[in-house]
């Protein structure tokens, strides 16, 4: 595999190559990082023209040393200044006078960055470090550092140094992030909450201008491009100008937001996707906070924040709720985590990609079961694999389950550092893992991963019996149960004067989008190449099938202007933006004369896209079969136009001279790809790319927006309402109450996703946010999506449970977004029906089987469920920031106890439920027993779903942004 230049820019001085973790080369390789006045924030980054020891024994001791060379390049850009708020230095490191841990305090040298200094985790002299594995070692560095006897204590840095033993008892610690990352569908109500809090604290007769993030936080807009337009040459600028049409309200408040608050950056629209920026732009390695140094670490609004790690970094998705606290200066509280060791051997064979690898290793770590688990990688195989190929396994984690996929360092990073002049040792001692796993990356084999969840992975090979299987199978996960004598039938029609044929498997999407792939030049030159063999053997793209290419940073249209994009274009797969959309669910409409044939002969239909996530109802309404592969099978998939193919044994088409094409005709090898990787992907790519991407594009720079450190809220705004969530706060919180014969609003089976709860797609012409828009003068056009209106409650009360593929046991199999009410027996949508039980002054709760809200990180998956009047959720399991969701906004998580779920205890949703809690919010306490009484009599036991010290959040009415603000306070 070719290494990866993935830098530098002149404005951070910065350049990767192979693989930049953390700490180990970080202040031999990166030069001060540029955050100027757009920013309002100190400077974040360490200087790559250091000389001498850098603080690498900080995580890895006193074997690593990285010995002198030559300095680069300095930037001149000035740093901003620190925000006036006092409250500041509270996101920064605890200063040695009152850190317990001082003595640990470390000075570099003055020709290094102009010294400074760094806590040094050698200097603690406790042999226990030595075997802590990477990301453990990261998260005692931040308890060191920030040890202040109050928010964090000696107790806390004790738990971590005994790992080995504590991360069985399930401990919880504090943790504060160097930075948060957010994009604009989870930032937009982050900015809309701090908005409000800011009219709140001017009505409490506070300073509103103590409202500010008081750790650095970046947000990049990259959610709100739509794949409109397509297979046009025009395709971008014409999404882009739909793109601020519809979201001007959004766009101006986040502008305004950008002035108005301090200690954020914030990313205009159309210039990348914010994982893919992140990993190329934003990430920081290491920190430089007035000389003291320290490791980057990242909490985001996103799940995928976890790609970060494949460059070192560690960092990995919360809540917004979670995201929020620890942007006002709130330690998260966090589960010491067990860490899997998943050792990599080998290399993959000639033409297995990335993707491939990826999907192979989701597929064996859910087997293993990671849930709530680090896993760091490591062996002689990691030296096989780029950058990119690490931040694509990073990236999904949350398919997997973990929390973090993690790649320290390794001889990719020293052999930049010998490229670039340097020399380097590295340690030998391996680390403790609480468990461990293998791969020999040769028996990695070509596969994609549907139809309805990433880890279903199905290699080529048999894929066509798969999707036999899939068709003839009853409906669940991998089942459509479409009787025998129709899985075969061929519907025509006209498709503007083209005779056109639908089948079950049609491919109909067709998308190279998505951080997961886009990042990885590999893949991308793959993707071309397979275009141009394509385009020149004569095989063409039927055009009922919407094809798009949607990559994460200028960078990738660039590198594939060298010779590639034309071919790409041929064959339809025209630039339409930079941004996540069909991954999304921003796939825009389909063809009314394709979406009629669908509907009315209830196809089957696919979409095949390169990205993270195809859960039900995402990609799009129509397509319910969908793939995740990599960006050349994306366009394989494309020129077949079906899913139901043996590639190995069935030509993709006819080609010139009616020529059938197979599919290792137009594959290209792993050497073809790495020459054009090495030829094409050019570090003045990424330089001017990143020289003016805070710069925006015309049309965010005419947006004009008020200065006013308090936002005025407009009442016809559809986009931007005041939230409900601090109106009439007051200095004494009200505190917990009773759930006293609870009415169940839903019942739920398993893998109910954050897309059934709260989807971010396309506002469905039949819906009640539909209807709430129209009535408030929005047309149909302009809906726009559920992620777009998550500044306004209003809409987001209305679509919380809105999927149309959602299934309520209350209805038998039937889905769609409605339930019974149970006093009546009437079939209402589940808004109207919490609303009905809202006014009557009744509690309600959900009840649902196990991995419940698996999916996307959103914080809109609680606050509605809170809104809808929801009190508790019992489920026999939880994703991780879901649970943490619900706790930030006061919806109790219990689960039922193992080997019990609904139809063991015999529970029908039609009883009312009485939850038996502790009397005082300071009762309660993480995982203790909770008795559960119906109307009918059954009596059952659950737990509570506190991990950590959470019940502090229901004392302040229940959520955590009352608890920083009261903080403040």
């Amino acid at each position: 595999m070719g290494q990866l230049i993935t830098g530098p820019t002149a404005s951070h001085g910065r350049f990767l190559l192979g693989h930049v973790p953390c700490l180990k080369a970080a202040a031999a390789v990166f030069s001060s990082r540029r955050r100027g006045k757009e920013s309002g924030r100190p400077d974040g980054g360490i200087g790559a023209a250091t000389r001498g020891p850098p603080p690498s024994s900080l995580l890895y001791g006193s074997t690593c040393r990285i010995r002198p060379h030559q300095r680069h390049a300095q930037n001149a850009t000035a740093r901003a200044a620190l925000p006036s708020s006092s409250s500041t230095g509270s996101a920064m490191a605890t200063t040695a006078s009152s850190n317990t841990f001082s003595f640990a305090l470390r000075r570099l040298p003055l020709d290094l960055e102009g010294g400074g200094s760094y806590y040094s985790l050698p200097a603690l002299r406790d042999p226990r470090i030595d075997k802590l594995p990477y990301t453990i070692r990261v998260l005692l560095e931040s308890a060191v550092r920030n040890c202040d006897e109050f928010q964090i204590t000696k107790e806390d840095v004790e738990k971590i140094l005994g790992w080995e033993k504590t991360s069985m008892k399930l401990v919880d610690i504090p943790l504060k992030p160097s930075r948060v990352l957010l994009q604009d569908f989870t930032g937009v109500p982050i900015l809309v909450d701090l908005a409000s809090m800011r009219g709140a604290m001017s009505e409490l007769g506070g300073d509103p201008d103590k409202i500010n993030p008081m750790v650095p936080a970046d947000l990049v807009i990259d959610h709100s491009v739509t794949a409109n337009v397509v297979r046009s040459d025009n395709a971008v600028q014409t999404n882009m100008e739909l793109e601020f049409e519809r979201n001007k309200e959004r766009f101006t408040f986040l502008k305004w937001g950008s002035s108005a608050f301090h200690n954020m950056l914030i990313i205009p629209p159309g210039l990348g996707i914010v994982h893919q920026v992140n990993l190329e732009y934003l990430a920081r390695v290491v920190f430089n906070r007035n000389g003291l140094f320290y490791p980057d670490s990242v909490l985001g609004t996103d799940s995928h924040t976890i790609m970060i790690n494949g460059l070192g970094v560690l960092g990995w998705g919360v809540g917004g709720i979670d995201a929020e606290a620890a942007m006002l200066g709130q330690p998260m509280s966090m589960v010491l985590p067990g860490v899997v060791g998943f050792k990599l051997n080998g290399t993959l064979r000639n033409g297995v990609t990335a993707t491939d690898l990826v999907l192979t290793v989701t597929q064996m770590l859910r087997k293993h079961g990671v849930v709530g688990k680090f896993v760091d990688f490591y062996g002689r195989g990691m030296e096989e694999l780029a950058l990119a190929d690490r931040a694509t396994i990073a990236n999904m984690a949350p398919e997997y389950g973990a929390t973090v996929g993690f790649f320290p360092v390794d001889h990719i990073t020293l052999q930049y550092l010998k490229i670039t002049g340097r020399e380097d040792e590295t340690p030998t001692i391996e680390p403790t893992f609480s468990s461990y796993l293998e791969l020999d990356l040769r028996d990695v084999e070509p596969c994609i991963s549907g139809p309805k969840r990433p880890h279903n992975r199905v290699t080529l090979k048999d894929m066509k019996a798969d999707w036999h299987a899939c068709l003839q199978n009853k409906i669940g996960f991998k089942g459509y149960a479409v009787p025998k004598d129709l899985q075969d039938r061929v519907v025509k029609f006209d498709f503007h004067g083209q005779t056109a044929e639908l089948k079950h498997g049609s491919v109909l999407i067709a998308a190279i989008t998505s951080c997961t792939n886009t990042s990885n030049p590999t893949v991308m030159i793959s993707s071309g190449l397979v275009a141009k063999k394509a385009y020149e053997l004569g095989l063409e793209v039927k055009p009922w099938v919407k094809t798009s290419l949607a990559p994460g940073s200028g960078v990738v249209t660039k590198y594939l202007r060298s010779g590639l994009l034309r071919y790409l274009s041929d064959l339809g797969f025209n630039l339409v933006g930079y941004g996540c959309t069909t991954c999304i669910g921003n796939s825009g409409d389909l063809d009314q004369i394709v979406a009629d044939a669908v509907t009315e002969n209830e196809i089957i239909a696919a979409a095949v896209l390169s990205g993270n996530r195809n859960f039900e109802g995402r990609i799009h309404p129509l397509t319910q079969a969908n793939y995740l592969a990599s960006p050349p099978l994306v366009i394989v998939y494309a020129l077949a136009g079906t899913a139901d193919i043996n590639f190995e044994e069935e030509p993709i088409g006819t080609g010139k001279g009616d020529r059938p094409v197979f599919l290792r005709d137009i594959w290209p090898s792993s050497e073809e790809v790495s020459e054009i990787v090495q030829s094409n992907v050019l570090v003045d790519m990424f330089r001017s790319t990143y020289e003016v991407i805070t710069k925006g594009n015309p049309m965010w720079n005419q947006l004009v927006v008020p200065t006013a450190e308090v936002y005025s809220w407009d009442p016809s705004s559809t986009y931007i309402r005041e939230p409900p969530f601090f109106k009439g706060m007051t200095m004494d919180p009200p505190g917990p109450r009773s759930i006293n014969d609870a009415y169940c609003l839903l019942s739920f089976g398993d893998c109910v996703t954050t897309d059934h709860i709260s989807p971010a797609g396309s506002i469905h012409k039949d819906s009640l946010a539909a209807k709430y828009l129209v009535e408030h003068g929005v047309k149909p056009k302009d809906f726009n999506s559920y992620g777009s209106r998550r500044g306004n409650y209003e809409a987001m009360m209305r679509g919380t449970f809105g999927n149309i593929r959602i299934v309520n046991k209350l209805l038998g199999c039937e889905p769609g977004p409605k339930t019974i009410h149970i006093p009546t027996g009437e079939k209402l949508y589940v808004y109207d029906a919490a609303m009905r039980y809202k006014t009557d002054g009744q509690d309600t709760i959900v009840l649902a089987g196990s991995e419940y809200g698996t999916g996307s990180s959103r914080d809109w998956d609680a606050k509605g469920t809170m809104l809808l009047g929801v009190k508790s959720v019992i489920a026999k399991s939880f994703e991780r920031i879901h649970r943490s969701n619900l706790v930030g906004m006061g919806v109790i998580p219990l689960c039922f106890k193992s080997g019990e779920d609904m139809e063991s205890i015999g529970l029908t949703g039609h009883e009312q439920y009485t939850i038996h809690l502790p009397s005082s919010v300071h009762e309660m306490r993480p995982g203790q027993d909770i008795v559960v009484t119906t109307s009918t009599g059954k009596s059952f036991v659950c737990t509570l779903r506190f991990d950590t010290e959470e019940t502090c959040y229901l004392a302040a009415s229940a959520s955590r942004k009352y608890q920083a603000i009261y903080c403040i306070l």
